[in-house]
This record gives C-alpha cells, structure tokens and sequence, in this order.
C-alpha cells in the first residue's frame, strides 16, 4: 500500500504512537533506522509493520519479512518520525512484555538501577556505556519511557539486546534485597570517592534523577554512597557521564586494571 498524505488516518494513528500513552494503549511502538530495526528483529522483537520512505533501498524492504509493508511519501514519514530527516525506514513493533521474573543474573553480577530519570537522551546515553561495559542488568524505574523513540535512537538500539527491564520501584527494592548485591548510590554527598570502593562481586550502582538526584530513602538503603570529585564551578555531571564513569571503573577492577 502506497500512502502520500501526511493527513491519512492511518499515518495519523502511527504519529500518535510517539506519545507514551498511546504505545500503552495500542501496545506498539516506533523503531527508526535500518541499524535500530535490525537490532530490534535479532532480539526477537515482533515486526507488525515495515514503512519504506521514496528512498529505502531492496535490503531495506528485505527488513520486512513476513510483517507487511506501507510505502510512505516523504512527507507522510516526517509526520511519523521524531527526527528532523527521517530514515527511510521505520518499524513498528509490538510492545514487548517483560518481567523481572525472566531476569537471570551471573555469579557477582554488575547491575544498574535507574530510578526516575526524566530525559530520553540520558537514559539512551547510559544504555550504550552499559552495553559496552558489560552490565549484567539494567533496571527503569519511573521516570523516561523505555521505548520512547528518542531512547532507542539515543541508545543506538542496543535498549533490544541489553537485559533491561522497565519495573516498579517496589519491585526494585524487594529483587536487590533478595540478591543481596552490595548497593552503591552515587551522590555528590558520598563518602567516598567512586574508585576507592571494590566493585569485584556482586554490585548495584543506584542513580536517580538529573534534577534531584536519589530520594533518601534510597540513600539510606545504599551500603555505600560515592561521589565524583569535581574541581571546577559546577557542582555535578550529566547522569550519563556519571553512569559511565561508574561503570567503567567496575569493569577496569573487574579486567584486573
């Protein structure tokens, strides 16, 4: 099917799917670009649906498989897609529905919890440095829809391949006390600086959101609260930075460095 008009109700219906509340009430959600869509299909991920743009190419409709294909004009892909120049492909994928009973953890597992972060770029930021550090599990909660475009774009679509799980703060406390995992909350308040702690066995580094940081109940649960040294004006860093520098310090001690 062929569609040029960005005022077709059905590019209208797949436009709304950038909001988080309507992926909630259809169950679908957007995944742009071919890298995004590839990573999305080798996670298992269900394809309802391939848009091709005028400049998608055969591999790009070799995508598709089985799931059936709409031809959009340029214009009727701008509406649908969150980006300036949209890819000329666009998949829409059902929303998969995860539980943290699934979860499988290594013996001293790296683990991140992520509570209330409000900005799609960070948490997309945080997921590729937790892809390249190795982190055994990643934990949302609150705050940022996981399947927003702008984290899957930002996070390059490895949000598809990581052991990441969107959950309930609730849940959250009850499966880290039941692992026993050595809590660590960064917070610019810590006691120690981040590299002076053992990141060796089984750790969970807890980060809250970019404004407020963790609430204090979440400080008092930690067993150990760290901070980044910061030696100019400003008095924290981008959560994404933080993550990164956290988690690459687990990895270095964890590489024998």
């Amino acid at each position: 099917m062929r569609i040029q008009s960005p005022a077709n109700p059905k590019v209208k219906a797949l436009a709304a799917l950038k909001e988080r509340k309507e992926r909630e009430r259809a169950g679908l959600f957007l995944v742009e670009g071919r890298r995004e869509v590839e990573r999305a299909l080798r996670a298992g991920l269900r394809l309802e649906t391939l848009l091709l743009g005028p400049k998608a190419t055969p591999e790009d409709r070799a995508l598709a498989g089985q799931a059936p294909v709409l031809e959009f004009s340029q214009e009727a892909m701008e509406r649908v897609s969150v980006r300036e120049n949209p890819p000329p492909v666009i998949g829409v994928f059902r929303l998969p529905r995860r539980t943290l009973e699934e979860a499988r953890l290594p013996q001293n597992p790296l683990v991140l919890v992520l509570l209330g972060l409000e900005k799609p770029g960070n948490l997309g930021a945080i997921l590729r440095s937790a892809d390249g550090a190795g982190v055994d599990l990643v934990l949302v909660a609150k705050g940022v829809d996981l399947y927003s475009p702008q984290v899957i774009r930002n996070s390059t679509g490895v949000v598809f391949s990581l052991p990441v799980f969107p959950v309930a703060e609730g849940e959250v406390a009850h499966f880290l006390e039941e692992k026993g995992l050595l809590l660590v909350a960064a917070t610019p308040r810590g006691e120690k600086v981040y590299w002076e702690e053992d990141y060796k066995k089984g750790v969970a580094f807890l980060l809250g959101a970019e404004d407020e940081g963790l609430s204090q109940a979440w400080l008092a649960r930690a067993g150990v609260r760290v901070r980044i040294p910061m030696r100019g004006v400003a008095d924290s860093l981008n959560v994404s930075v933080s993550a990164a520098l956290l988690l690459y310090e687990a990895l270095r001690q964890r590489e024998g460095g």
